[in-house]
C-alpha cells in the first residue's frame, strides 16, 4: 500500500528478469477501453474509476516515477498525496503494475460529475532521464450511475461521496463555506479545515458531491468488530455556514482490514451484510451484489469457470477463492532461512443498497489478499542407481521466481557453470504449472565424493551438498543442505592361489581393484625387506609373487614321517587403516626330507622336527635312550642325532640275513609319564653286503606363467570434406571456415593396431571457444549418445569394411551442423574447437559403456547465425 512509502515522489522500482530492452516512447491514450500493443498499456473505466496496467516489458530495469497532470502543472504523486488524492497503485515482484484512480480524484477535469478527463505521466529512468523514457496518459471516462451514497475502499485510502443535491441545505456547500469539521475517534475532535488538509485527509467538493478522503491509519480514524469483521472507520460531521445559518453534513467510510480465513486451497472473505458504522436503520434493500477480480466485475460463468463462488447469508456476504487461481500470483519468500510461498489475488466486492425510501448507497472495495506464508521444505529425491556409479539428485519444487546459483560441496564452492565444466551435470526442470526442479549428477570418482568402507567388500560413497539458491527479483539467498549416500559391493578381494615343487611353496597374490594396500603376513611375520629377498618376492601393479622354502620359519609342520614331513604355509593379508582381514590362505604340502641315514661305518644321524601337535616340546630336550645322549644341534623346530650305533642305549636284533639297530628319540622320563615316544630310529644292514646309497632329486619348476608388457594404442580424429569419407583436410588448411548449418564430417580413429577383437566406442565429444579449457562449452556427444538438448542433433555414420578401412570398429564417423556460440545476446565470431573422448572395448565386451543405447530426442537449444571459421 502506498502508506508504506516515504514521502517522497511517488515511485516504484519495477523489476523485470527478461533479456529483452524495450525503447520507451511517449504515448496518449484516450477513451473508454484503450490498449497500446507496443507499449503493454492498457486503460480503461471501470465504475466510479480508473484502472491503467502495464506489464514488465515497459520498464525493465528502471524506475517508474508517477506525475499527475492538472492542467499546465505536472505534480509528482508522492506516496502520501497519492492516498490523500485518491490514487493507488500496486506492483508485483516482477513489475506488472495496477494502478487506479477515483475518478473524484484531485487532478480530474470535471464537467457536470458526468464526464471526468484523467491525465497522467510515467517517467521511466535509470542512470539518466530522456524524453524517450516518458509515457504520457490521457483518459476520459464517462459515470452518470451516481448513488446517493458512494464508498471506495482502495489499498490505501477510505473515499466517501455524499451527494448535496437532494438536501436542503441552508448555507452554500462550497469548501469556502467549511466552517469546520468533527472527528469520531469515536470520541468528538473537531478541527478546523486548514488542519484537516495539513493531517493528510482529503476534502473537495464537485457540482453534486462531498468527496472526504483518508488514508489508512490515520490518527483519526478508529478500529471497529462489525459481526466479527474488523473495519477501519472514518467518520466526520461537515460544518457549512453562512451569516445566519449553519449545515450540517454527517459523513462515514468503513472498510474491511480483516474477515479473512485460510486454508490450504481456499481463501475464504466474509463481508458484514449489515455494515453498522454506516447503516443508520436495520432494516434495509440489498439491491445489487458483485465480485470481480481487479477492479473487473466478473459474471456468473466467468466465475464459475474460475473456481469463485459469491453467496449471502443474513450476517455475512462470503467470497470463496481457490489458492492457485488462474488471477491471482505465488511468490517465494525466506523466513528463517526456510523455503516459505505466498498467494495474492486481488478481489472486488460491490454492494449497492437503500435505506428508506430514497437513500441509496453503492460500496465498493478492492481487498488485495495474500495467504499467509506456507512452509514448502525442498524435497531431495535421491534417483541414484548405484551400479551406474554416478549420484542423480532431484532438488524441488520450487516456483519460477527461485534460481540455484552455486552449490558448496566437500571441497567447497562451485558456481553452476563451474560445476558443469569439470563434468558436474547441474540442470533446471520446467514443470508443466510453471514451478521447476534442480537436478545434479556427480560420478562417484569425483573428488567431491567422500568414500569409506563398512567391510571388506562395500564401499560407501557420501555425498554432502549444499544447495545456494535466490529468490528474484529480491536476490534473497537461502541455502538448503542435503545429504545422499550409497553403498556398493564394488571392492575385489585380493585373491591368493599356490603350488609346491619339492623345496617351495610358489604363492601369487593377485591385488583387486583396491591397489596394494594391504600387509602380507607369512604366519604371524610381517614380510619384511630382508624376507622380500628370502623369499624371491617380484610385484607389479597387479599382483605379487614369491617362492617359500619349506624350511623357513613361518612354516608349520603338521606331520613328520621317516622320509617326508607336510609343511603348511599360512598367509593373511591385512588391511591396517580399517584392521580388516582381507584374506587368510593356507596351503599344505608333502615334501621329501632324510629324517634317517645310516652309514656303512656304523654311525646313526637322525633328525627330530618339532610338528603342530607337540608344540610343548622344546628340541634341545630331546634325548635318545640313553638320556646323556643330546642332540649335535638343535634349535626351535628341530634336534640333529649323531651317534655310534653301539652306542647310546642303540639296540640289535637280527631277523633273518638283516640286522636291525633301532634307538628311541624323546624326552626324558617319558616312558615312566605314559608318554609317547616323539621318534623310532632304525637302520637296516644286511649281514654279508652292506651298501649306502645317498641321492637327491630337485624337480624343474616347469609351470607356464606369463610376462606383463607396455604398449601404446594411438587414436586420431580428422575432418573429412564430404559424406564419402574419402577425402580430408590437411593441417595446413586449418583453421577451415565453415557457414553455420553447414555439416561437419568427423572421423575418429584407432590407429596402427591389427587386433580385430577390440572396438573403438566414442564417449563424449564437445565443443568449445579458442582453447580446450573454455568455460563456454557445448556437448555434441555424450556418454555416447547425441546430446537430446541440441536442436540439431549429431549424426553417426556406419563404417563399412573398405580398402583404407581393414577393420570397421577401428572407426567411428559423426556429422554435426556448424553453429557458433552466443553470449549476452552477441554472436561469437571466434575459433571452435572439436574434442573426443574414446574408450577402447574388447567387441564381445557387454557393459553399458561398450554398448550403450541411446534415448530419443527431447529438447532443443538456440544457435547463433554467422559466419565463423573451425578448427579441429
Amino acid at each position: 500500500m502506498f502508506k508504506h512509502f516515504a514521502n517522497v515522489p511517488f515511485k516504484i522500482r519495477l523489476v523485470s528478469i527478461s533479456i529483452l530492452w524495450l525503447v520507451l516512447a511517449a504515448v496518449v491514450v484516450s477513451a473508454q477501453t484503450t490498449f497500446n500493443k507496443r507499449t503493454g498499456l492498457n486503460v480503461e473505466c471501470v465504475g466510479n474509476v480508473m484502472r491503467l496496467t502495464f506489464d514488465k516489458s515497459l520498464a525493465f530495469g528502471s524506475q517508474l516515477e508517477i506525475e499527475a497532470i492538472n492542467g499546465s502543472q505536472v505534480v509528482p504523486l508522492t506516496s502520501s498525496l497519492a492516498a490523500k488524492c485518491g490514487y493507488s497503485m500496486e506492483s508485483d515482484p516482477w513489475g506488472n503494475t495496477k494502478l487506479y484512480a477515483s475518478l473524484l480524484n484531485c487532478f480530474a477535469q470535471n464537467q457536470g460529475d458526468q464526464v471526468f478527463d484523467i491525465a497522467l505521466r510515467l517517467r521511466m529512468y535509470g542512470n539518466e532521464v530522456s524524453e524517450e523514457d516518458v509515457h504520457e496518459i490521457r483518459h476520459t471516462c464517462k459515470y452518470k450511475q451516481w448513488a446517493s451514497r458512494e464508498i471506495l475502499c482502495e489499498r490505501n485510502f477510505m473515499e466517501n461521496r455524499i451527494n448535496l443535491l437532494k438536501a436542503e441545505f441552508l448555507a452554500p456547500t462550497s469548501l469556502h463555506n467549511v466552517w469546520r469539521m468533527v472527528f469520531y475517534t469515536p470520541k468528538e475532535k473537531p478541527m478546523m479545515m486548514e488542519d484537516v488538509l495539513k493531517a493528510g485527509y482529503g476534502v473537495s467538493t464537485t457540482p453534486s458531491r462531498l468527496v472526504l478522503r483518508s488514508p489508512y491509519g490515520m490518527e483519526d480514524t478508529y478500529t471497529q468488530n462489525v459481526n466479527g469483521v474488523q473495519m477501519e472507520v472514518f467518520k466526520m460531521t461537515t460544518y457549512f455556514k453562512r451569516e445566519w445559518a449553519v449545515t450540517m453534513v454527517d459523513t462515514a467510510a468503513a472498510c474491511p482490514t480483516g474477515g479473512l480465513q485460510f486454508t490450504d486451497k481456499v481463501i475464504t472473505w466474509y463481508m458484514p451484510r449489515h455494515i453498522t458504522p454506516l447503516m443508520i436503520y436495520n432494516q434495509y434493500d440489498l439491491l445489487e451484489l458483485y465480485m470481480g477480480i481487479d477492479g473487473k466485475r466478473l459474471d456468473t460463468t466467468q466465475m464459475n469457470a474460475k473456481g469463485y463462488s459469491l453467496s449471502v447469508t443474513n450476517s455475512h456476504v462470503i467470497i470463496s477463492l481457490p489458492v492457485g487461481g488462474p488471477d491471482g500470483y505465488y511468490k517465494s519468500h525466506v523466513l528463517d532461512y526456510q523455503y516459505h510461498t505466498t498467494y495474492s489475488i486481488e478481489p472486488m466486492l460491490e454492494l449497492l443498497w437503500r435505506e428508506g425510501q430514497s437513500e441509496i448507497t453503492r460500496y465498493k472495495v478492492h481487498y488485495p489478499i495474500t495467504t499467509p506464508p506456507k512452509a514448502e521444505p525442498p524435497q531431495v529425491t535421491d534417483n541414484t542407481v548405484a551400479k551406474s556409479g554416478v549420484f542423480d539428485v532431484l532438488l524441488g519444487t520450487f516456483l519460477h521466481d527461485v534460481e540455484l546459483m552455486n552449490i558448496t560441496f566437500s571441497s567447497g564452492v562451485m558456481t553452476v557453470a563451474e560445476a558443469n565444466a569439470r563434468g558436474i551435470n547441474v540442470q533446471q526442470h520446467g514443470l508443466p504449472n510453471g514451478s521447476r526442479t534442480f537436478s545434479i549428477q556427480v560420478p562417484f570418482s569425483d573428488p567431491v565424493v567422500l568414500k569409506s568402507h563398512i567391510n571388506q567388500e562395500f564401499t560407501t560413497y557420501t555425498l554432502p551438498l549444499i544447495f545456494g539458491l535466490i529468490i528474484l527479483p529480491e536476490y534473497t539467498p537461502f541455502p538448503h543442505p542435503a545429504l545422499v549416500e550409497t553403498t556398493l559391493q564394488d571392492i575385489t578381494l585380493p585373491t591368493i592361489v599356490g603350488t609346491c615343487d619339492d623345496e617351495h611353496f610358489l604363492v601369487i597374490v593377485t591385488y583387486g581393484n583396491q591397489g596394494k594396500n594391504f600387509h602380507i603376513y607369512v604366519g604371524t611375520q610381517n614380510i619384511s625387506a630382508e624376507l622380500y629377498t628370502d623369499y624371491g618376492v617380484q610385484e607389479n601393479s597387479t599382483h605379487f609373487t614369491m617362492t617359500v622354502p619349506f624350511l623357513a620359519n613361518e612354516i608349520v609342520f603338521e606331520l613328520a614321517q621317516q622320509s617326508l614331513v607336510r609343511g603348511r604355509l599360512d598367509l593373511t593379508l591385512w588391511e591396517p587403516i580399517n584392521s580388516w582381514h582381507l584374506n587368510n590362505f593356507s596351503l599344505a604340502c608333502e615334501f621329501p626330507l632324510t629324517m634317517t641315514e645310516c652309514f656303512s661305518n656304523g654311525t646313526i644321524t637322525a633328525l627330530a622336527v618339532k610338528v603342530e601337535s607337540a608344540a610343548q616340546i622344546v628340541p634341545s630336550q630331546l634325548s635318545l635312550t640313553d638320556p646323556l645322549c643330546k642332540p649335535k644341534f638343535s634349535n626351535s623346530r628341530f634336534a640333529y642325532f649323531s651317534f655310534a650305533a653301539s652306542s647310546c642305549g642303540t639296540t640289535r636284533t637280527f631277523y633273518d640275513d638283516v640286522m636291525v639297530y633301532q634307538n628311541e628319540i624323546s624326552v626324558p622320563g617319558s616312558k615312566n609319564t605314559g608318554t609317547r615316544y616323539l621318534l623310532t630310529v632304525s637302520c637296516y644292514y644286511l649281514l654279508n653286503d652292506t651298501q649306502t646309497l645317498t641321492f637327491f632329486t630337485k624337480p624343474g619348476r616347469n609351470e607356464p606363467f606369463a610376462e606383463l608388457g607396455v604398449g601404446e594404442l594411438q587414436v586420431g580424429m580428422r575432418l573429412a570434406k564430404d559424406p564419402s569419407y574419402n577425402s580430408f583436410y590437411m593441417e595446413e588448411d586449418y583453421p577451415i571456415t565453415q557457414y553455420l548449418q553447414q555439416p561437419l564430417y568427423f572421423e575418429v580413429e584407432l590407429v596402427q593396431s591389427p587386433d580385430p577383437q577390440i572396438e573403438l566406442v566414442l564417449e563424449n565429444c564437445w565443443a568449445t571457444v579458442n582453447d580446450g579449457v573454455s568455460v563456454m562449452s557445448w556437448d555434441l556427444i555424450v556418454n555416447g549418445c547425441e546430446n537430446l538438448d541440441d536442436r540439431y542433433q549429431t549424426t553417426f555414420h556406419p563404417v563399412g569394411l573398405e580398402d583404407r578401412v581393414p577393420y570397421p570398429p577401428h572407426l567411428k564417423r559423426f556429422e554435426i551442423k556448424m553453429f557458433t556460440f552466443v553470449k549476452d545476446d552477441t554472436v561469437l565470431r571466434d575459433q571452435i574447437f572439436v574434442h573426443c573422448e574414446a574408450v577402447i572395448c574388447d567387441i564381445n565386451q557387454t557393459d553399458t559403456i561398450c554398448k550403450r543405447r541411446c534415448p530419443s530426442q527431447q529438447g532443443n537449444i538456440k544457435r547463433g547465425m554467422n559466419q565463423i571459421s573451425f578448427i579441429h
